[in-house]
Formats: structure tokens, sequence, C-alpha cells
């Protein structure tokens, strides 16, 4: 089980902007269930992580760790396949 996700819904929150990627809430939380390694992303320094969509695409999600157990995807994106 992954870590409990904020979401925002509200006109600009980060709901909006992964959907803007052609992310799905339920990409970001597919990806994050699985435990992926924490890495730091290079141009913002905010930690991220990398992972499958259920269809196979292969994202990235950057996030603010609000504490322990909690995180809030700042933004998610499709990126290639190392």
């Amino acid at each position: 089980m992954g870590p409990q996700i904020i979401w925002n819904e509200e006109p600009g929150g980060n709901v909006e902007h992964i959907e803007e990627h052609g992310v799905t809430v339920d990409d970001v939380e597919h990806v994050l269930a699985g435990s992926p390694k924490e890495v730091v992303s290079r141009s913002s320094g905010l930690p991220c992580v990398f992972g499958a969509t259920p269809d196979g695409r292969f994202i990235i999600i950057v996030y603010e760790r609000i504490d322990e157990d909690t995180v809030y995807p700042v933004t998610a994106y499709e990126v290639p396949e190392p």
C-alpha cells in the first residue's frame, strides 16, 4: 500500500494539472501504490518516482512530502522508459 495522497480538485489544483499532461488520478495512485524508489527531481529538487501506469505508459510523479505517510502530487507526465 502506498502513501496517503492529497488531491486538490479545485480549478488550478493538482488534479487539473496532471490531467493536462494526459495522466489520471488512477495512474498516479497505481504507481505510488507500488512503493517505487524515491529519487530527487533534478529540475525542482522535489522528491519524485517513476513507474508504469495500468495501460503501460511510463510516467514520473513529482510531489511534496507532507509527512512520512502523506504526499501531495505537484505534477505527473509521461517520460521515455529508461
